[in-house]
């Protein structure tokens, strides 16, 4: 049973910025893709950032220039480095996984809350 946990979500002011960890447990996903999604309120769910095996990286053009994902196979970890946060960034962030033979995640964690203040 695989489990992923996120950290690191809090208030910051706009302008501020965090880091969010997801530390996974159960297997080694060392050779899955990881991605961040994130869910404000009212709003559909939306793709953040992803990472390959070997570090390949996408980002949604919303957070381009802005955030950072990044992944310690070792450790069995993925984070995102989230700079310049805007209002618009507030949302519950989930960290997320699949095989890459696969498109979709199967894998999540339960969310950590971001809240961005103007």
């Amino acid at each position: 049973q695989v489990q992923l946990v996120e950290s690191g979500g809090e208030l910051v002011q706009a302008g501020g910025s965090l880091r969010l960890s997801c530390a996974a447990s159960g297997r080694t996903l060392s050779n899955y893709v990881k991605a961040w999604f994130r869910q404000a309120p009212g709003k559909e769910r939306e793709f953040v950032a992803s990472i390959t095996w070997n570090s390949g990286t996408y980002y949604a053009d919303s957070v381009k220039g802005r955030f950072t994902i990044s992944r310690d196979n070792a450790k069995n970890t993925v984070a995102l480095q989230m700079n310049s946060l805007k209002p618009e960034d507030t949302a519950r962030y989930y960290c997320a996984a699949r095989s890459a033979a696969v498109s979709k995640y199967n894998y999540w964690g339960q969310g950590t809350q971001v809240t961005v203040s103007s």
